[in-house]
């Protein structure tokens, strides 16, 4: 049986990279998500096959990315919300050229340069593409640090299995917060399914190239439409959701990542005091697990999404329920964090409003 560890957020994501078989990394230094890079930089020395590169700037950093995916390599980067920005172009290249790469967001306070707390301002530009065209990116948020090392692993494989970028969506708190985990059974990258799209040199072979420049319109109608088959195929496959408290609801509490597990808290207060309230927490972003939470609406009419924004997965909860329930809004944005204690009071003042207009 696997021990657990007691490891910060941040280096779980890393050392959970590692073992997933990720022997290349380039990033730039941004807080909060320093002591990511920071640990990739001593985990990567170690390797013999390992490559740590600290760019010259996050432009650089995705670039290089790109790179080493065309050669092969589970490739990453890292950043924080600013400097997420900054990647968005290389992340769209990433996708028009069918590039697996993982991209971890330790999102903070924004806009702009914002501040370095916890938030989840960021939602729309993962869950959105974040760049220019026609592209989509596999959005996993994991709910605690247990998570963090689950879905990295599996950031990988979906990465390899679509050939597409991966982001794994955290927070400033996720990625400072210590907890026990289990990490998984280190793989060996010689042992990974082959790729054989890769760049490895023409000797013996026909040459092959990749690349996003397709000046032929047809061409490039082709190659939308080929994206547009793949990320129907990832809506229908890999959509994932945790339910919690949800079989004798009346209200449910729509959230994810850090602001779920405030939810949570907030549910367990109110459940002593006999509301029946539960949480749906989505776990894949995009695909957003819609068919779940859509299923839920046969039993329940009331919905409260809290998010540290000031309501981003709004739009995916109502395009979800397809108008067969009430949605209500609960945020706090830039960097503010709630309490249990103030969601409990927000869901306690909802129950009871909306069962007196029941009664009434």
């Amino acid at each position: 049986m696997n021990e657990k560890v007691l490891m910060r957020g941040s280096h779980v994501i890393a050392e959970s990279a590692i073992r997933a078989g990720c022997r290349f990394y380039a990033g730039y230094p941004i807080t909060p998500q320093n002591e990511f890079t920071e640990y990739m930089a001593s985990a990567m020395a170690g390797l013999e096959d390992g490559t740590f590169i600290q760019a010259e700037s996050e432009i650089a950093a995705i670039n290089m990315v790109i790179g080493a995916s065309m050669a092969g390599a589970r490739a990453m980067t890292s950043s924080s919300s600013p400097g997420i920005s900054l990647k968005q172009e290389g992340i769209s290249f990433l996708a028009a050229q069918e590039l697996p790469a993982v991209i971890v967001n330790t999102m903070r306070g924004g806009p702009g340069m914002g501040n370095i707390a916890p938030s989840q301002g960021d939602y729309f530009q993962a869950t959105r593409g974040g760049g220019h065209g026609d592209y989509r990116t596999i959005v996993l948020a994991p709910g605690g640090g247990q998570e963090l090392a689950d879905l990295t692993g599996k950031a990988f494989d979906y990465a390899d299995r679509y050939r597409t970028p991966v982001v794994i969506l955290a927070d400033g708190m996720m990625g400072q917060m210590m907890e026990p985990v289990v990490l998984h059974k280190a793989v060996d990258p010689a042992e990974l399914p082959p790729k054989p799209w890769r760049l490895s040199g023409a000797a013996g072979r026909p040459s092959r190239y990749i690349r996003s420049l397709l000046l032929d319109i047809a061409q490039e109608e082709e190659r939308n439409w080929k994206l547009a088959r793949k990320y129907d195929n990832i809506t229908r496959e890999i959509p994932r959701a945790e339910s919690y408290l949800t079989e004798d609801a009346r209200l449910v509490v729509v959230a994810c990542g850090t602001a779920a597990r405030i939810a949570k808290g907030a549910i367990k207060r109110v459940r002593e005091i006999g509301l029946k309230v539960g949480l749906f927490r989505p776990i894949t972003l995009w695909p957003y697990p819609k068919r779940a939470l859509c299923e839920l609406s046969r039993s329940v009419r009331e919905y409260l999404v809290f998010e540290m924004n000031t309501g981003q997965m709004v739009e995916d909860v109502k395009l979800s329920l397809e108008g067969r329930g009430n949605v209500h809004f609960y945020g706090r944005p830039g960097g503010s964090v709630a309490t249990p204690d103030e969601i409990a009071k927000v869901v306690n003042s909802l129950y009871h409003r909306q069962r007196l207009e029941e009664e009434s």
